[in-house]
């Protein structure tokens, strides 16, 4: 059986799902300040008891890197200055970097961030990325996403650029310019994270690039790493579990291929309407499968879906629970209905459904944010397939007119030789990873010098250390948490030394 080409590969964090595009089967993509600038909206957001912020909206310049009179669009942010040292006392200033999605639901999912801010007396900013929630240009999100010339500015560069810009602003109307900026990100965010701090060195002072896959592009890391990670996931629980998944595909379009087949597929599985194609079903347990591996957290979440602590043992539980006396099907739609339903109060499931709308990734991944990946018959769980990249650029072709780079992330940020330019060039990044996570394979592993170093922990999972701490924690993350906050202060000591020095002399 050959498996589909993978186009899209959602990193999140963030908002991770699975949308078809439906003009093929044959593709299929995965899936942080003056009064005369900023817009004040009097309300105060709670997060929980501990966590509140404002919102406020910058007034952002579209295009950074020309000269053209744009209007500008209205960038949302969240900011609290609770805890905050102040400007005379050179109080830190900690920015997480938004990614594609609502900067909201980043905000909830990274307690760290706050949890820090008292102890260092640092102010707290989250922007939003630009194109995603509501920092729209053009008015409205219907106008941003109208066709290639609207999106065009939706880019890695013009929103690092954002944040440059408005911690700037910020800054200078808070007459803050000497407070230290620290950044923090997960997933695509921490790739920005990391990136900015290589991009504008003087703006901020350092990065925690949580989960960052800075490295999966063209072919830096092997092109099957992200799938057998997450096959490595479940073998790792049980043998005969991974067995069972790696039989199904055949299964399925087995099935599938029978009269009234795909009507059997869709009862088996309760799916709410009609099955179209057995790639559709398939493109739904793939997306499970793999979410199930990044948020393979030792404690009980809701991060993506409500999920048990190690939610993979569970699933690979239920799958082998029922394997004697009962069909393949039955036994993966017991297993999978663990992450798409384990509070029991989905009647049915709409394989259509793409709740976080994912048009914006789409764009960025069809042109900068190309990711190769394969599958290998030996290693993986999943069926064989080859990354193709000639389908790929048709397809992006075919739904926004545009060509892919694939070279222009490497072009802007660097990527092959990492070690060497990192060594020379980089300062004061921590690239943390868990290694259940398969987005880790893509990542910074091995320390490159004192100051830029891998935090990698074996039972973590997607950026789990950015997350609020809990009573559950076990002592291995609690003690990776300690690590990175014993290297910011550092870093924020040898700021202010230096700074102390300068005003000496």
């Amino acid at each position: 059986m050959t498996k589909p080409k993978p186009l899209f590969h959602t990193l999140l964090l963030i908002l991770p799902i699975i949308a078809l595009f439906p003009s093929s089967p044959e593709s299929r993509r995965l899936p942080f300040l003056g009064k005369h600038s900023l817009l004040h909206k009097p309300t105060n957001n709670i997060i929980n008891s501990n966590y509140t912020y404002e919102i406020r909206y910058f007034q952002q310049t579209l295009d950074h890197f020309s000269f053209d009179d744009r209007p500008k669009f209205p960038q949302r942010y969240l900011i609290n200055t609770d805890h905050w040292a102040g400007p005379s006392r050179m109080g830190p200033i900690f920015l997480y970097c938004g990614n594609e999605g609502d900067i909201e639901w980043f905000a909830v999912n990274s307690g760290f961030v706050w949890e820090l801010a008292p102890s260092f007396g640092a102010l707290v900013i989250f922007p939003e990325h630009r194109y995603y929630g509501e920092s729209m240009p053009y008015g409205s999100r219907d106008e941003a996403y109208k066709n290639a010339s609207t999106l065009a500015h939706l880019t890695a560069e013009q929103a690092l650029a954002d944040y440059a810009v408005l911690i700037t602003d910020l800054k200078r109307n808070l007459s803050a310019e000497a407070s230290p900026v620290i950044l923090f990100g997960g997933s695509y965010g921490g790739m920005l994270a990391a990136w900015m701090r290589l991009k504008y060195p003087h703006i901020a002072i350092g990065a925690l690039a949580a989960s960052a896959p800075i490295l999966q592009f063209e072919d830096i890391v092997p092109l099957e790493t992200f799938y057998n990670i997450v096959s490595n996931d479940f073998r790792r629980e049980s043998t005969s579990c991974f067995d069972t998944i790696k039989k199904s595909w055949a299964v399925i379009t087995s099935v599938g291929q029978k009269v009234n087949g795909l009507d059997h597929l869709a009862e088996t599985f309760h799916l709410c309407g009609k099955l179209k194609s057995t790639y559709d079903l398939s493109n739904w347990l793939d997306s499970a499968y793999s979410y199930l591996a990044m948020v393979d957290y030792p404690y009980p979440s809701d991060f993506l879906m409500p999920l048990p602590a190690y939610p993979i043992k569970e699933v690979c539980k239920e799958i082998d629970r029922s394997a004697d006396g009962t069909n393949v099907l039955d036994q993966i739609f017991k297993g999978v209905s663990v992450y798409y339903n384990y509070t029991g109060e989905a009647d049915c499931f709409d394989l259509d459904d793409d709740p976080h709308g994912m048009s914006g990734w789409d764009w960025q991944a069809c042109t900068e944010m190309v990711m190769p990946m394969s599958s290998d018959k030996n290693s993986s769980m999943f069926p064989e397939w080859a990354y193709n990249y000639t389908s790929y650029a048709e397809e992006c072709f075919n739904n926004f007119g545009v060509k892919p780079r694939p070279t222009w992330i490497t072009t802007e940020f660097g990527g092959h030789d990492y070690k060497s330019v990192l060594k020379t060039f980089g300062s004061n990044i921590i690239f943390s990873n868990g290694l259940l996570d398969p987005w880790s394979g893509g990542s910074v592993l091995e320390n490159i010098s004192d100051s830029v170093v891998a935090l990698v922990t074996e039972e973590g999972a997607h950026h789990l250390d950015l997350r609020a701490a809990t009573a559950d924690d076990p002592d291995w993350l609690v003690a990776q948490r300690a690590s990175e906050v014993k290297l910011i202060k550092g870093w924020i000591d040898d700021y202010y030394t230096t700074k102390k020095s300068v005003f000496n002399m």
